[in-house]
C-alpha cells in the first residue's frame, strides 16, 4: 500500500486489476475524459500499455472504502518536461487519474483523491510542486483540482491529442 487516508486507500497495480482496467477503459463515459472515446483498450492494450511499459511511473489503483473504483499514477518530471513547462531544477511530479466506477463520480471522491495524494508527494516524496495538465475543455477536473489547491499557471496550447484532435491543455501547479 503507498498510502490510505480514511476511506481512500492508494495501492500499487497488481495482475488482477487488469480485468477492471479494460472495464473502464471500454466505457464510453470514462474515454470521454481519460485517453478518448476512440480509443477504447482491451486485455492487450492494458498488457501493453500499463504492464509491459518501462516508464517511471507509479501505478496504482485507486480504493474506496475496500472498493476498487479508479487508476492513478504519479512521476517525477524529467528535465525535458521541466523545460517545456518553464521550469528549472526543483522536485517536481506530476499525477494523472480516473475514477472509472462512474457510480462514484460527483460524491467528492475525486477531491479527496487529489488531497490526499498531493500531501503524500509533498511529504512522503519530498516533491517542491504538483503538476497536471487537463483538457481546458474539461472543467469538471479543473474545478476538482483548484478545489484542492492548484492554480492555473500556464496554457499549453494543442498538448494532447484526444479524440483526433490536439487539444489545449492548463498546466495546473500546487506549491507545499
Amino acid at each position: 500500500m503507498i498510502f490510505q487516508n480514511g476511506s481512500i486507500k492508494i495501492r500499487r497495480l497488481k495482475g488482477k486489476d487488469k480485468h477492471l482496467l479494460a472495464k473502464w477503459l471500454s466505457t464510453p463515459e470514462v474515454l470521454q475524459y481519460y485517453e478518448g472515446r476512440d480509443h477504447s483498450f482491451d486485455l492487450e492494450k492494458v498488457d501493453r500499455v500499463f504492464y509491459a511499459s518501462d516508464e517511471d511511473e507509479v501505478k496504482c489503483m485507486i480504493e474506496y472504502e475496500d472498493k476498487s473504483i479508479g487508476y492513478i499514477q504519479y512521476y517525477e518530471l524529467d528535465e525535458a518536461t521541466k523545460k517545456d513547462y518553464g521550469y528549472e531544477g526543483g522536485k517536481i511530479f506530476g499525477t494523472d487519474q480516473f475514477i472509472g466506477e462512474i457510480d462514484y463520480w460527483d460524491r467528492g471522491i475525486g477531491t479527496l483523491l487529489v488531497t490526499s495524494m498531493t500531501n503524500h508527494l509533498f511529504e512522503q516524496m519530498k516533491a517542491d510542486k504538483v503538476v497536471m495538465d487537463p483538457q481546458v475543455w474539461n472543467e469538471r477536473a479543473i474545478k476538482c483540482y483548484e478545489k484542492c489547491g492548484f492554480k492555473k499557471v500556464k496554457l499549453l496550447p494543442k498538448h494532447e491529442l484526444h479524440e483526433g484532435k490536439y487539444r489545449d491543455c492548463w498546466l495546473l501547479e500546487s506549491k507545499k
